[in-house]
């Protein structure tokens, strides 16, 4: 039974050896050949921490399903492994990866002679100097002609690539870098060509369109160039700084470059207005890659950059043939060159992918495409500038077609215009003398609403006026009966001292007119007669004062700028609301010194009377009555002189305030207002060029700020 197991081991063994075998690569003279599938075996090295030692008698090496080894974003080191034959008369095989992204290339093979593992790493310069001034990734494998030697690489990178490997002859490896080195020269000639050539134009038209693609143009050819490998030779020498930060980076701002071209060439803002908003995502995709790169996730930034310019590509493929159905003719040669753009990468996906075979051609088809769409593009901007042409003639023929067509119709025009003006001309002056009556209707009907108003406020003066007048009247009516019995006494006293004056010889009369001197008390009637003097002389000031306050609030159609003192004024229209105020209204004025003011005198009082008519009012509506106020102040300022007005009222809210100045407009019930008192209130303050300020809100009092400026004349 052991030895049938043994047998099944052995077998299991040597399938094992057989499946995991390689075809031997041999290299002959003047001969280039591929690393295929057929050739090598790989080893992943997810961990990073594989050493030759472990590597050389790893079991784990095993056959891929892809033409060419790859990198993947899970494997960022693998290891391949190969026998290669020198068939060549050199002791040397150069052997060299293509336009990739490589961190890390290194080879080992164990020496026959002292068995000791060798390693050479790419990044030690040659002596030769010839070799010095390549590119590409190279490491010369030291063997022996017709000799077999097992090869192990070892390859690091951050981005996803296909690694196109090229075991050459030393012949042939000079052809190639020759040869390479013509094509990346002829490129960058192409690039600096179209930059320059491009730039003149944008100097010349001024179209921001030639720019963007002298932008496009350069970062393209910078990216290529940092790809083809070039970037250690003329830009940095560090390969991490240059495939971590350098590459990446350009390849972002290339792609900014070709959608802010594509853009304004396209003219997308006009073109595809209602979706251009979703343009902006694509500048969002490759700002997420930039953010990757600066944060240092390389192996991430590497994804979305790939992941940007599949989503670009298409988008923009598309946005280019939609257009040109559109019959936007600037978008066929955009559509053509970045179709061929896109078909170039696809052949270099399928290359990688050996379904196209890898050779000069198909690897640097990105160059050949990128060339051949740089030409497109320009013929395509220089084919706008025909496209602006003809669109300015167009417009040109266009504006004098509608010139002369314009010109016939207004001929036309001038004389139907003509007869109208005439007809109209006439009705114009029917009308105009229709507004002239009316104007003087509407200032007859002014004069007598603002008559109206002023007889309003004198009616409502008239109750509290006349019973302002009557408590002097009375006083002096009171006082009349009781001088009249001290006169009549006095004048009886008189009488008897003149009968006993007449007739001396009659004792008696004497006696008689002696005894009623002192019955009737003459100094007591001397007091009253002077006491009761006084009274009707103070009822008849007090009734002089009201009517003098009446005759000056009724001139409020003097049109004659007097001088005036502010605070008698304001103290005569208190005078005539004295007997309109509750005893529980407290009038507080606060006056301070002020010089004569130029106004109307009567509109200013109509003002004061309005305004304090309107506070009392205001605190008469509140439900409940308690400490309540008006406050009267008066300032003088260096230009003006103010007046302000404050009472502890209903108040008034936003809306109401607004309107509060409109004629007709009032708050108080059908018949208790006109709603003109504040509307001429405004109206007498424009017209001695003030202003008046309203602060009020619901609960908590109105104040009135009048300004009237020292200087109207």
């Amino acid at each position: 039974m052991k030895k049938i197991l043994f047998i099944i081991y052995l077998l299991t063994q040597n399938s094992l050896l057989f499946a995991q075998s390689a075809d031997t690569l041999t290299i002959h003279e003047n001969e280039t050949r591929l690393l295929t599938h057929q050739y090598f075996l790989e080893l992943e090295d997810p961990t990073e921490t594989y050493k030759i030692k472990d590597v050389v008698n790893n079991k784990g090496f095993h056959h891929i399903n892809s033409s060419l080894p790859v990198l993947k974003y899970s494997k960022s080191i693998t290891w391949l492994k190969f026998i290669l034959k020198n068939e060549t008369s050199r002791a040397f095989v150069p052997i060299t990866i293509g336009a990739s992204v490589i961190d890390n290339f290194d080879l080992y093979f164990i020496d026959p002679a002292s068995h000791h593992i060798i390693n050479l790493p790419s990044d030690i310069p040659s002596r030769n100097t010839k070799l010095i001034k390549q590119n590409s990734t190279l490491i010369n494998c030291i063997i022996f002609p017709d000799s077999v030697r097992t090869i192990y690489l070892r390859i690091k990178s951050n981005a996803s690539t296909v690694i196109p490997i090229e075991i050459n002859s030393a012949n042939s490896f000079f052809k190639n870098a020759d040869f390479e080195n013509l094509i990346v020269g002829g490129f960058i000639g192409i690039i600096l060509v179209m930059a320059l050539y491009n730039f003149m134009l944008f100097i010349i038209v001024n179209d921001y369109s030639y720019l963007y693609y002298v932008v496009y143009i350069i970062f393209l050819g910078f990216t290529q160039v940092l790809l083809r490998g070039y970037g250690s030779s003329f830009f940095i020498g560090n390969k991490a700084v240059l495939n971590n930060y350098c590459i990446p980076l350009s390849r972002v701002f290339f792609g900014y470059a070709i959608l802010l071209f594509t853009s304004e060439f396209l003219q997308l803002k006009q073109n595809i207005k209602p979706y251009f908003k979703y343009y902006y995502s694509l500048y969002a995709i490759y700002t997420v890659a930039l953010i990757a790169i600066i944060t240092g996730n390389v192996v991430m930034a590497y994804n979305l950059i790939t992941v940007a310019v599949a989503v670009a590509s298409v988008t923009l493929l598309f946005i280019g043939c939609l257009l040109y159905f559109r019959g936007f003719k600037p978008a066929k040669y955009f559509m053509l060159g970045w179709g061929l753009f896109l078909i170039s990468i696809l052949i270099s996906v399928a290359r990688n992918k050996g379904f196209i075979v890898h050779n000069d051609f198909t690897s640097n088809i990105i160059l050949y495409s990128s060339a051949l769409e740089l030409i497109l593009f320009s013929i395509a901007l220089a084919d706008k500038i025909n496209f602006y042409r003809r669109q300015k003639n167009e417009s040109q023929l266009l504006s004098l077609t509608i010139a002369k067509e314009n010109e016939r119709l207004i001929t036309e025009q001038n004389i139907l215009l003509e007869t109208k003006v005439n007809m109209r001309t006439q009705e114009l002056i029917q009308t105009n003398q229709n507004l002239s009556t009316t104007i003087e209707n509407l200032k007859s009907a002014q004069i007598k609403l603002i008559e109206t108003e002023k007889m309003a406020s004198l009616g409502q003066l008239t109750a509290g006026v006349a019973h302002e007048i009557n408590n002097p009247i009375n006083f002096v009516s009171a006082n009349i009966k009781p001088l009249r019995l001290d006169f009549l006494e006095i004048f009886a006293l008189i009488d008897k001292y003149k009968e006993a004056g007449d007739k001396p010889d009659k004792q008696e009369l004497l006696t008689l007119a002696q005894d009623y001197y002192k019955s009737i008390d003459v100094d007591f009637i001397k007091e009253e007669i002077l006491s009761l003097l006084d009274g009707i002389e103070e009822g008849a000031n007090r009734t002089t004062e009201i009517v003098q306050s009446l005759r000056t609030f009724s001139r409020t159609d003097e049109l004659i700028l007097k001088p005036i003192d502010i605070n008698k004024a304001v103290l005569t229209t208190l005078i005539l609301l004295r007997s309109s105020i509750p005893y529980n209204i407290e009038i507080k004025p606060v006056l301070n010194k002020l010089g004569l003011l130029n106004c109307y005198p009567g509109k200013i009082n109509q003002v004061l009377m309005n305004l304090l008519n309107n506070s009392i009012q205001s605190i008469k509506a509140k439900e409940q009555l308690n400490n309540e106020s008006i406050l009267i102040t008066t300032t003088d300022h260096p230009e003006n002189i103010t007046i302000g007005i404050t009472d502890t009222g209903i108040g008034m809210s936003t809306e109401i305030k607004q309107r509060i100045f409109e004629p007709f407009y009032t708050t108080k019930d059908v018949g208790e207002g006109t709603g003109l008192g504040l509307s001429i209130v405004f109206g007498i303050i424009e017209d001695h060029h003030g202003t008046i300020d309203v602060q009020s809100a619901p609960g908590k009092g109105t104040t009135f700020t009048i300004s009237l400026p020292k200087n109207l004349e």
